[in-house]
């Protein structure tokens, strides 16, 4: 897979589809890869631009010493656009890389048509919650974070059902960077974008779970009742509702970015 060097952080990224229609690029939750949007890839490569990408300290990303900050996640993705020669595109991002787009949306509009931010809040969590679970990892590594992942991600009956990619997604979550993921919760414990929302004029498809208990469907509400040129669409899922309804999640994308 291609890699990109930038000032601090190599990022891995493939891409998917022809460059000459329009183009998609996808941010993955905290833990997770690239490889969570596989679904998105083969439903729409056909009629878009796929550009999808290991958030710094995840995947085959490198992991520079943190803390990382919500700038820096952002700046990541002009960096690997401007890497790639593209101007303006769509944006999707999921819980951490839906913050990633709030901040995009707010700090550099110009480089986007539409974003579309899921399972995510302009303030996910507590800043202490988030310091004492990098401070566990750093300590005891990512297995204690992994083994109660699903519970977090996924309802009871998609887990029950779809047990072998469920301990794919935790096994790989498992083996991540210590370093890169503790980074990344510094990151969010710092984030908080409730005031800049009322201030991003582009459109902004936000996307909730049903079932989610990590950013509720109140989240999701805040953030439409503030954001001017909005809209929320429902899922029936939990927080990672791209996987969990991935037919769902991929039509509300295409009613967004057509």
């Amino acid at each position: 897979m291609p890699t990109f060097i930038s000032s601090d952080v190599t990022l891995n990224y493939a891409t998917f589809g022809d460059v000459s229609k329009p183009a998609i690029i996808f941010s993955n939750s905290l833990g997770t890869n690239y490889g969570m949007w596989q679904p998105q890839i083969d439903a729409l490569q056909n009629d878009f631009f796929i550009i999808c990408y290991d958030t710094r300290g995840h995947g085959a990303s490198s992991s520079p010493q943190g803390p990382y900050s919500i700038e820096q996640l952002g700046l990541d993705v002009i960096y690997l656009l401007d890497h790639l020669n593209m101007q303006k595109v769509h944006f999707c991002g999921i819980s951490m890389g839906g913050l990633t787009g709030q901040w995009l949306a707010t700090h550099q509009p110009e480089r986007f048509i539409h974003i579309a931010v899921c399972n995510t809040a302009a303030r996910i969590g507590q800043e202490q919650s988030w310091n004492e679970r990098a401070a566990l990892v750093r300590e005891q590594g990512l297995q204690p974070i992994a083994s109660t992942a699903a519970g977090r991600w996924f309802t009871d009956k998609f887990i029950q059902s779809n047990t072998a990619e469920v301990e794919k997604l935790q096994n790989s979550l498992a083996a991540g960077s210590a370093e890169g993921y503790a980074s990344c919760c510094e990151a969010l414990a710092k984030a908080d974008l409730r005031e800049a929302l009322k201030t991003i004029t582009l459109p902004v498809t936000v996307i909730a779970g049903q079932q989610d208990s990590v950013t509720t469907v109140t989240d999701a509400l805040y953030m439409t009742a503030r954001i001017p040129n909005s809209q929320l669409i429902e899922i029936n899922a939990a927080h990672i509702s791209n996987i969990e309804s991935p037919q769902a999640f991929t039509q509300a994308l295409r009613t967004a970015f057509n």
